[in-house]
């Protein structure tokens, strides 16, 4: 994890934190989340397993504010997570009917091409897009959507209930989530406009605000 105004040198060394662990954790529940959905449809299970990795989602950032934790690893392992989970869901939903491919093409296309510019970045001495508050609300409004829409399959008041909320979710968190992929764009667009960073030249590496 990282945030603005911590030195590049404490981000950089930094591998072996307890939030870095929190993050391998939930990277490892990823394969078990899918294998879940897929295999058995054990959707209870798959459930309890998104609300773990939530959880300590959460506490990844809190321990690394509490105990002074920051590392590169840290930040581009957390973000990197929560698409896994969110590849890993859609995947399932899709091949099980319960999100249309259409919409499983668009979120997934989304994450490729920002993948394709977060490598031109580099190329021209930039680091990853850094979070911001607008992707990590389209990325919580998904994780909440996908259990939700799990549940309303279910041909009980439960399902009646979480199936019309996971559906609103969804629509928010598509929404969200492209949104913030065409603000990412635009930072893409003024680094190309800036050019390559100059090393010496006084310019802090990072992505352009």
């Amino acid at each position: 994890m990282a945030i603005p105004g911590t030195g590049e040198q404490d981000r950089t060394d930094r591998v072996l934190t307890v939030p870095n662990l929190l993050s391998v954790l939930r990277l490892a529940g990823v394969p078990l989340f899918l294998w879940l959905l897929l295999g058995p449809q054990a959707d209870g299970w798959a459930i309890v397993v998104l609300a773990v990795g939530g959880a300590t989602d959460w506490a990844d950032g809190k321990l690394a504010r509490l105990l002074n934790q920051y590392s590169r690893v840290g930040e581009l392992l957390d973000p990197a997570v929560d698409r896994l989970y969110i590849l890993a869901a859609l995947l399932a939903l899709g091949a099980r009917g319960v999100v249309p491919w259409w919409a499983v093409a668009v979120l997934i296309g989304r994450d490729l091409v920002l993948g394709v510019c977060v490598v031109v970045l580099r190329r021209y001495g930039y680091g990853p897009f850094p979070v911001t508050y607008l992707g990590k609300a389209a990325t919580f409004l998904l994780l909440y959507a996908f259990p939700l829409l799990l549940l309303g399959q279910a041909d009980n008041a439960w399902g009646h209930v979480a199936l019309p909320l996971g559906t609103a979710f969804a629509v928010w968190g598509v929404a969200l989530y492209l949104w913030s992929g065409l603000l990412y764009l635009g930072r893409f667009v003024l680094a190309m406009r800036a050019g390559p960073v100059v090393a010496g030249a006084g310019a802090a590496r990072g992505t352009p605000r």
